[in-house]
C-alpha cells in the first residue's frame, strides 16, 4: 500500500505488484500487464522492437517487477538477458510447474502456449471438461478433464495458413484477404476459395465440439485466438469467447510458481 500527500490531501492508492506477461508468438509479440490477478492493459509489438514497448509499460507501471515469456517464435539470447536483467523472470517450458496433471504422451513436444491455454481453464473452470479451441497460425484443441488431467487435442491450419497453402502451393490460384463466403456454393474463384476455407473451418470445429459433447457430459468450450472475433459470430456451438485467454493462462502460470 502506497501512501502519497499531496499539500493538505492525503491520497490513498492500493498499489499491487504488477506481472508483465510477454507472449511470443511466430508473426509478433503480445505483451500484457496483470495487477490484482486482473488484466491492466495490453499491447503488441514486433519481434524487433518489443524491449522497447516494455521500456515504455515500466515507466506507465512503476511496480512492474516480475515477468514471464512464453515463445513459440525466435528470441535472442541478448534478449533474455535484457529481460533478467529488469525483471524477476519466468521462463515457460516443459520443466515449468503447472497446476494440472500432464498426460501427454510426448511432453517434451506439447507447445508452451498450449500450457498456458489449459493452465488458465484450470484457474476459470476448475472441476470442469474443458476443451480450449486457439485459432491462431494453427487452429490447436485442446482437453482437460474434470479431474484436472489434461490429455492433448489436435492441431490443424488455421485461416491465413489456408489462404497461404491454396496460392503457394498451386500455379494458378490467387491470394486472398479473409473474407466471410457470400453463399455455400461459390460461383467464382474467389468465392469459391471463400467457401472452402472458411466454411471448412467452421465446420470442422462445430463437428469436434459435437465429438467432444457426445462424450463429454457438461463440457466448456473456449475460443480464443486471433481470429476469435471473425469465427465466434459464425459458429453454430454453444462457447465462451475470449481473446485474452493465453495472457491469463500465463498470468496464472507466474503466480502459481511464485507462491511455490
Amino acid at each position: 500500500m502506497l501512501y502519497i500527500t499531496l499539500g493538505f490531501v492525503n491520497l490513498r492508492f492500493f498499489i499491487w505488484d504488477m506481472n508483465l506477461i510477454i507472449d511470443v508468438g511466430n508473426t509478433k509479440v503480445k505483451l500484457a500487464v496483470f495487477g490484482n490477478q486482473k488484466l491492466v492493459t495490453k499491447a503488441s509489438a514486433t519481434h524487433d522492437n518489443f524491449l522497447q514497448k516494455i521500456d515504455k509499460l515500466q515507466k506507465d507501471y512503476l511496480n512492474l517487477n516480475n515477468a514471464v515469456i512464453s515463445s513459440v517464435g525466435n528470441i535472442s539470447d541478448e534478449d533474455l538477458k535484457q529481460l533478467e536483467s529488469r525483471f524477476k523472470l519466468l521462463i515457460l517450458n516443459r520443466s515449468t510447474k503447472v497446476p494440472f496433471k500432464n498426460c501427454y504422451e510426448t511432453p517434451s513436444t506439447l507447445g508452451v502456449d498450449r500450457i498456458a491455454l489449459v493452465s488458465a481453464s484450470v484457474n476459470k473452470y476448475p472441476d470442469k471438461n474443458v476443451l480450449i479451441i486457439d485459432a491462431g497460425t494453427c487452429i490447436t484443441y485442446d482437453f482437460i478433464t474434470a479431474q484436472n488431467e489434461y490429455l492433448g487435442g489436435a492441431i490443424s491450419p488455421g485461416i491465413r495458413m489456408r489462404y497461404n497453402a491454396l496460392h503457394n502451393l498451386t500455379a494458378n490460384l490467387p491470394l486472398l484477404d479473409t473474407k466471410p463466403p457470400k453463399n455455400l456454393i461459390g460461383n467464382s474463384t474467389s468465392e469459391s476459395i471463400h467457401s472452402g476455407i472458411i466454411n471448412g473451418i467452421l465446420k470442422e470445429i462445430d463437428g469436434i465440439v459435437q465429438e467432444y459433447e457426445k462424450k463429454y457430459q457438461d463440457l466448456t468450450v473456449i475460443l480464443t485466438g486471433g481470429d476469435t472475433k471473425f469465427l465466434s459470430k459464425q459458429l453454430k456451438s454453444s462457447i465462451f469467447a475470449n481473446s485474452n485467454f493465453l495472457l491469463e493462462g500465463l498470468n496464472f502460470i507466474l503466480e502459481f510458481n511464485s507462491n511455490e
